[in-house]
C-alpha cells in the first residue's frame, strides 16, 4: 500500500564529537565519533533520522558517505513514498557499490518515517519486540590502563558487568596483565570478553589465545585479518573458547561462506557493516540456521545509531550475548539526541514510541558540524 507522504527534502550533516579518551584497537586508535547524520523530510512535515558511522580502517570514510548519500542516492529519493523501504534499498544497492553505512543511514531514516506514519516502533516493523532491554558491554580500550580501571570501577557501581578488553595494540604481556588484574578485582561475576580487532598474526594466534584462556573469557573476537577467513576457521576449530567473527562477516555472502567453513562460533551483528537493520537480520537468520550465536556490535556511534541497533537486537528471536551500545553514554563527550540514550543499571533499554523513538537536537548538530549541511 502506498502512503500519502512524499520525500520532499534530504539534508546531510557531517559531525565530529570528541571522545572522553583515546580508544586503541588492533587496527588503530579512535579519538572521537565521525558521523554522518541524514535528515529525510516529507511534504507532510515529518522528519526521519538516520546515521552513518564509518571507520576508515574498517568500513569507509565520512566524506565518501556524504557523497554516496547526497550526490548519488538523494536524486532518486525526492518525490518518492518513504514507506517503500525495500524498493529504495534495492535501488540504493544498484546505484552505489559498497558504502554499507550510507545504506544503513538511509534505511534507518526510512524506517523512522514509516514508524511515525504507522504508529509502530522500528522493531515492530521488522519483526516484533522480543525483549525490552539487554545487557551492556563496555570496551576496555584506553592505552592508559589506570584510567580504564577507574572507569570500570565507576561503571561497576552503576551495574555494568560485561567488559570487552581490546587486545593486540600493545604487547602480549600488556594484554595478560590487564586480564589478570580485572579478573583478580571482580572475580567470576565479571563477564570478560576479548577483541583483537585483527591484531594478531595468523601464525601466532593460537598460542596467544591459549595464554588468555586462563582468564576464562566468554569469547575471543576477530583475532586475525578480515580476509584470513580460513585461518579464523582453523582457530575456531582448535580453541576451546568461542571465537567471534566481526570484520570477516559484513553481509549475507560472508555469513553464508562463514557457515560453510564453520569460520566462527559467533557473528557480530552491526547495522553499519551490513547496510541496515533488515540486512543484519538476514545475517542473523543464516547464523541461527547453522547454530551460530550473534552479538550486538556497533561502530563509533551516537545515540541515534545506538537506537537503531537496540531495535535490531529487540527483534532477534534469540539473544544470549547482549550488546555494546555504550558510546553515547560512556565514550562521547556529548550526544546529539534531545534525551539521553536509555542505559540504566548496566542494561540498554529499547526506545519506546513510533519509529526509532528518539529525536535529534539541531543545536548539537550545529555545535559539532564539520562542514555546512548539504540540502
Amino acid at each position: 500500500m502506498m502512503s500519502d507522504h512524499k520525500i520532499d527534502r534530504i539534508r546531510v550533516h557531517r559531525v565530529l564529537i570528541p571522545g572522553k579518551a583515546v580508544h586503541s584497537h588492533g587496527i588503530g586508535d579512535v579519538a572521537g565519533i565521525h558521523a554522518v547524520i541524514l535528515e529525510v523530510i516529507t511534504d507532510t512535515g515529518l522528519t526521519g533520522w538516520g546515521e552513518a558511522s564509518p571507520w576508515p580502517a574498517f568500513t569507509g570514510t565520512a566524506e565518501g558517505t556524504v557523497a554516496a548519500l547526497y550526490t548519488y542516492l538523494r536524486p532518486h529519493l525526492i518525490g518518492q513514498d518513504p514507506v517503500q523501504v525495500e524498493r529504495h534499498m534495492r535501488d540504493a544497492e544498484a546505484l552505489v557499490v559498497g558504502h554499507p553505512e550510507a545504506k544503513a543511514a538511509l534505511e534507518m531514516a526510512l524506517l523512522d518515517l514509516t514508524g511515525q506514519i504507522s504508529g509502530l516502533s522500528v522493531c515492530e516493523l521488522v519483526g516484533g519486540r522480543m525483549r525490552d532491554d539487554m545487557g551492556l558491554s563496555f570496551s576496555v580500550a584506553n592505552p592508559d590502563f589506570g584510567k580504564d580501571l577507574e572507569d570500570v570501577a565507576a561503571m561497576w557501581a552503576e551495574g555494568v558487568r560485561i567488559f570487552k578488553i581490546k587486545t593486540g595494540f600493545k604487547s602480549h604481556g600488556f594484554d595478560l596483565m590487564r586480564l589478570e588484574k580485572l579478573r583478580g578485582i571482580y572475580g567470576a561475576e565479571a563477564d570478560l570478553r576479548i577483541d583483537y580487532n585483527q591484531g594478531l598474526p595468523a601464525y601466532d594466534a593460537v598460542r596467544c589465545i591459549r595464554d588468555l584462556e586462563a582468564f576464562r573469557p566468554t569469547f575471543v573476537e576477530q583475532p586475525v585479518k578480515m580476509h584470513e577467513r580460513d585461518a579464523l576457521a582453523h582457530i575456531a576449530h582448535v580453541i576451546e573458547t568461542p571465537i567471534m567473527a566481526d570484520e570477516s562477516v559484513f553481509g549475507v555472502r560472508e555469513a553464508l561462506h562463514g557457515v560453510q567453513i564453520r569460520m566462527a562460533d559467533i557473528f557480530s551483528l552491526k547495522v553499519m557493516k551490513s547496510g541496515g537493520i533488515r540486512r543484519a537480520l538476514e545475517v542473523s537468520a543464516i547464523a541461527r540456521a547453522a547454530g551460530i550465536e550473534v552479538y550486538g556490535g556497533c561502530m563509533f556511534e551516537t545515540g541515534l545509531a545506538h537506537a537503531a541497533g537496540a531495535h535490531l537486537m529487540a527483534a532477534l528471536p534469540e539473544l544470549r550475548l547482549d550488546c555494546e551500545f555504550y558510546m553515547s553514554t560512556y565514550y562521547a563527550s556529548e550526544d546529539i539526541l534531545t534525551e539521553p540514550f536509555p542505559v540504566r543499571g548496566g542494561r540498554v533499554h529499547v526506545p519506546e514510541g513510533p519509529g526509532l523513538g528518539v529525536a535529534v537536537d539541531p543545536a548539537m548538530l550545529a555545535k559539532y558540524a564539520q562542514a555546512e549541511a548539504l540540502g
